[in-house]
């Protein structure tokens, strides 16, 4: 997995200024050809070969799979469960002339929250060289036993390019806790996996061309 190229095709969703948005011309056409390299992905929520990147045909977007990203609290869980995480490291090649940004990050997966128990999903994001930013935080309260799904949306006229004429790597970081709470014989969880398959988390681009 590491290391390896997709043909074809991320945030910014709080991310810190790296250049001017009156230095690029806003366009409504994505590239025709880029490339994505997974420079490295690392963290308890996602273990060697149980993540999968696949971008959109149209370069507008890009989708993270997870198999075995799940966090729980309460009954027999150890307590190393109650918090996963994974980064993600990405190399996005643009053609010369383009420049993007995460316009928008959506997060879908599962919960079984006992009453008294709650759960929290979180994201950050940063390009290489830049602050890490604040993070954005869903929380849920249980009982809950559904799915769920939370975005993370950044305005027009706030979104932060990676800077024209260089390659930045980006960075991507989620975790998931769960806390028991007044459930602790109960076992709660909440994951970004299913048992019937994989949860998707989508990232969408915004593109500008540079001066």
């Amino acid at each position: 997995m590491l290391g390896s190229v997709l043909t074809a095709g991320a945030v910014a969703s709080i991310l810190t200024a790296a250049l001017p948005l009156s230095a690029v011309a806003p366009t409504d056409t994505s590239p025709d050809r880029i490339s994505m390299e997974i420079v490295n992905v690392n963290g308890s929520g996602c273990p060697a070969g149980t993540t999968a990147i696949s971008p959109a045909a149209d370069n507008t977007a890009f989708t993270v799979t997870y198999s075995q990203y799940t966090a729980q609290g309460g009954g027999d869980s150890d307590p190393t469960d109650i918090r996963k995480n994974c980064q993600l490291t990405l190399n996005v090649h643009v053609p010369q002339g383009f420049t993007y940004a995460i316009a928008r990050a959506d997060y879908r997966g599962f919960a079984h929250l006992e009453r008294g128990a709650t759960g929290l999903q979180r994201a950050n994001y940063y390009f290489q060289g830049m602050s890490q930013t604040a993070a954005a935080n869903h929380r849920l309260t249980g009982p809950v036993n559904d799915n769920w799904q939370n975005s993370d949306v950044t305005a027009a006229d706030s979104l932060v390019y990676a800077p024209c004429g260089s390659e930045r790597l980006l960075n991507i970081n989620t975790e998931l806790r769960v806390r028991a709470g007044t459930s602790v014989s109960a076992t709660s969880f909440m994951s970004m996996d299913s048992t019937d398959g994989s949860v998707n988390t989508l990232y969408h681009f915004a593109w500008k061309r540079c001066p």
